[in-house]
């Protein structure tokens, strides 16, 4: 499997969809599926059974997935950008933002 240019942690602005625009924090990632959960991004509407957590049942408004396709990592400037990958002084490789050139 390729390596992504998104992991969990980073901040991520929404490129298509209903939420195009928006940008939140990766809280997972499915590699197997290539999707990724964005805190605020794609709330859908679940309807629940009462249990024992949750007495009441009802709707609750949970994230979905999101593809990762439709994800671009923004820096700590703010800037959305493309991701490269190059060997630091210590021989490791690391991910760079490509508009600002600073190390992620």
């Amino acid at each position: 499997m390729s390596k992504l240019h998104i992991k969990k942690g980073d901040t991520v602005k929404v490129l298509s969809g209903a939420d195009n625009g928006k940008t939140g924090k990766i809280t997972s990632v499915d590699r197997e599926k290539g999707r990724a959960f964005v805190e605020g991004v794609n709330l859908v509407s679940k309807h629940t059974k009462p249990s024992a957590a949750n007495p009441q049942g009802g709707i609750v408004k949970r994230e979905a997935s999101v593809h990762i396709s439709n994800l671009m990592v923004v820096d700590s400037k703010g800037q959305a950008s493309r991701i490269g990958r190059k060997l630091n002084k210590d021989g490791k490789l690391v991910r760079y933002s490509k508009k600002s050139g600073e190390v992620l």
